[in-house]
């Protein structure tokens, strides 16, 4: 049996981003120039990257839009799943790193130190992402076996199945990173 390939892809640039804004699952769109990021992925994985038999999406606009060009250049319809969304992060979402850390600084000491404890009010914890993220790929990889399925997600999914599946430190998933319109591929192992 051929091994399942997941092409894990982040959604481009954000003015969020680049202010240095929480996103989590706040629904800022893509700017400028992560528009031209979502439009040089397509073209780089149409030209060098594997053919995908199917696109699963976050439904959050970022994530959306970095997969639009994908989508018309291969002719899929993205597939939107909520499991695959970023973290939610409570009342820090919308907020400049700078501002959590001058009002949370014990709780923002926390999450950089051990991400698995810190439990931000209003949010999720780390390990319930985990879980909502590993069971969509689980169904996405059941429904998909031995293709190749484009994933377009966010920073703590991607990270959470590199742990996963490349074997990397769970400690350092918040240092784990796809860059913004960045993809991977990942063969996973044959059942």
């Amino acid at each position: 049996m051929t091994a399942t390939r997941l092409v894990l892809m982040r959604h481009g640039r954000t003015a969020w981003n680049d202010q240095g804004r929480y996103q989590g699952q706040s629904d800022p769109g893509l700017n400028a120039r992560g528009w031209a990021q979502a439009i040089a992925l397509a073209q780089a994985l149409t030209q060098e990257g594997p053919r995908l038999d199917a696109l699963y999406v976050s439904p959050l606009l970022r994530a959306r839009q970095t997969a639009l060009p994908l989508a018309a250049r291969l002719g899929l319809r993205p597939r939107f799943e909520p499991r695959l969304m970023e973290i939610h992060l409570g009342v820090w979402q919308g907020l400049l790193v700078a501002e959590i850390r001058r009002r949370y600084p014990t709780l923002f000491a926390r999450w950089e130190a051990d991400p698995w404890g810190a439990e931000i009010p209003g949010g999720e914890r780390l390990c319930q992402v985990q879980g909502r993220v590993y069971a969509a790929v689980d169904a996405i990889v059941a429904r998909h076996p031995g293709q190749t399925v484009g994933l377009v997600s966010h920073h703590l999914p991607l990270a959470l199945l590199k742990v996963r599946y490349q074997g990397l430190p769970a400690t350092e998933v918040r240092r784990i990173v796809v860059p913004n319109a960045g993809w991977e591929v990942l063969a996973l192992p044959v059942p």
